[in-house]
């Protein structure tokens, strides 16, 4: 299957439908591609972006350290196998020895770098967050000429009939 960039014909689109989640909408799409409807003439728009930033704790050194060492064993793990499985070591390093090295020097490194990079910022950012994207709505839009035929089948699902 092809990927499109959104070109000029595409963007002559219409608002069929509204709803309140992704989830709402991808079924709103899923029953159109069920009915036999040409979904390719179909995208979901998020409306109402909006960047949220959710404070998830405090930050200080122990914390720092904590989540550096965890990154970075992580890592070193990921790194460490990469090099096993491509035999990039010798026979000698067997492969439990190996992850655990990984493990261990990623750790005592990401560790080191957690500190180190905490200590440097000063102060200025003292907490831990998760951040994204949510959009307040996302509406089902369809080509201008298909779009009696997707409030008609949309219709249906939304009565049930």
């Amino acid at each position: 299957m092809e990927r499109q960039m959104i070109t000029e014909t595409q963007a002559a689109r219409r608002s069929i439908m509204t709803y309140g989640t992704y989830a709402e909408a991808q079924r709103a799409v899923d029953y159109l591609a069920d009915q036999k409807f040409p979904v390719h003439r179909t995208a979901i728009v998020a409306e109402g972006l909006r960047f949220v930033e959710q404070v998830t704790g405090r930050l200080n050194y122990g914390r720092a350290l904590l989540n550096g060492a965890l990154s970075g064993a992580s890592t070193g793990l990921f790194v460490a196998l990469l090099l096993g499985l491509f035999g990039l070591v010798g026979p000698a390093a067997g492969l439990l020895s190996l992850a655990l090295s990984g493990l261990v020097f990623g750790a005592i490194l990401g560790a080191v770098l957690g500190v180190v990079g905490y200590a440097m910022s000063g102060g200025r950012r003292d907490f831990t967050s998760v951040s994204g994207m949510q959009a307040e709505r996302y509406s089902v839009m369809v080509d201008a000429e298909v779009a009696n035929e997707a409030i008609r089948l949309l219709n249906t699902l939304n009565t049930g009939r």
